[in-house]
């Protein structure tokens, strides 16, 4: 069994430590993956929180890409030396699953967030493991067949791991979950990472407009570059008065990024007749149980609908294959978001994060 580097959480809310832990070596169904590089996502950092089912200490980290380095008797996807990137993990047979509608499977909690496999045992020993079917925030990561996607040549090893949540979450709420229509309105409120995946989404699906709505002027900035017509400082002034300035009727359809209570009541007063509501922001701890904005007679008489979003309806390996194929094409530049810092930094990166000084923190093992 391998000995590796990771970063470990002992406690709700203690920092991450990089520790030598052992991991076990592949089972006959999974993949040893050196890890080029991982993401830090939102979801990482409400476990770091306590907020999930994983028994600490734990490794985190789920947005994970990098080399393969053995297979098990079983795998027949990927081979040793193969590029490949991961994603969540699913079961492939549930109703959901065999629909291809894998983000909804009816083992997604305890397959990602439990810290265990499907069995119930670790990968790390007393260390909870297996966060989506990865912790990757790691030397090296064990994962399965259904988790992994291959990269091609041309698209960045390092920060492809990003694809398999973040961005497939923002470009996968416009383009699959949502659907928006070529030519209509969208708000996105937040466009830290995944916000940004979905204005470059709505580029793609050749919106018409598209409104950012952002604290932080470099997101702003970057909103601006990556496809969005207008943005909005929500500090500036009455946010729905000013996203009505721009678009009288309302908006054809309002994501929702960051969960914040405040923001999420303004929907009702910017969302045309017939408009749509996707929300893909975990609300803050205090606000957990945050209800849907609005009333019910409100939503019948507009015909507006709502919609819960989990990994953009990504199907896996269709979806992040046509997501990196537009990346080739220079129709996609996910990679322009990205700010590298080795592994040992994660916390510097984590408040880096926080304080707006960069968009989507990467972190690359040493020595990788």
């Amino acid at each position: 069994m391998p000995q590796i580097k990771a970063a470990v959480v002992a406690e709700p809310n203690a920092p991450f430590e990089i520790q030598t832990v052992t991991l076990d070596a592949p089972r006959a169904d999974e993949i040893l993956v050196r890890i080029a590089g991982v993401g830090i996502c939102h979801t990482d950092l409400v476990a770091q929180a306590g907020y999930f089912t994983a028994e600490l200490p734990a490794v985190f980290g789920h947005e994970g890409a990098g080399i393969v380095e053995a297979v098990g008797a079983d795998v027949t996807k990927v081979a040793v030396g193969d590029r490949v990137a991961l994603s969540f993990s699913y079961c492939g047979s549930c109703a959901c699953c065999d629909r291809g509608e894998p983000a909804y499977c009816i083992d997604m909690t305890p397959l990602n967030s439990s810290g265990k496999r499907a069995d119930g045992s670790k990968t790390m020993g007393a260390v909870s493991g297996s966060f989506f079917g990865q912790s990757s925030f790691a030397s090296h990561a064990l994962t399965s067949e259904k988790n992994v996607v291959k990269v091609p040549e041309g698209v960045p090893l390092d920060v492809a791991g990003i694809l398999g949540c973040g961005v497939q979450t923002g470009a996968g709420a416009v383009l699959r979950s949502l659907d928006c229509a070529p030519g209509s309105a969208l708000v996105v409120f937040g466009v830290g990472a995944v916000g940004l995946a979905a204005v470059m989404g709505a580029k793609l699906r050749g919106l018409g407009t598209v409104i950012a709505v952002e604290l932080h002027e470099n997101r702003r900035r970057m909103a601006l570059e990556l496809g969005a017509t207008h943005v909005i400082d929500p500090a500036a002034g009455d946010m729905a008065q000013a996203i009505r300035a721009i678009l009288p009727g309302g908006a054809d359809t309002v994501l929702d990024t960051t969960g914040i209570p405040t923001v999420v009541e303004t929907v009702p007063d910017i969302l045309a007749k017939r408009g749509q509501f996707g929300f893909v922001g975990i609300p803050p701890a205090a606000a957990i149980d945050l209800k849907l904005p609005g009333t019910l007679m409100g939503a019948m008489r507009n015909g507006w609908t709502f919609r819960g979003i989990i990994e953009g309806d990504s199907d896996v390996d269709g979806f992040l294959a046509e997501l990196m194929a537009e990346y080739l094409a220079g129709r996609f530049p996910f990679d322009r978001m990205v700010t590298r810092y080795p592994l040992s930094q994660i916390n510097r990166a984590i408040a880096d994060q926080h304080a707006g000084l960069c968009l989507k923190p990467v972190l690359i093992p040493e020595g990788e």
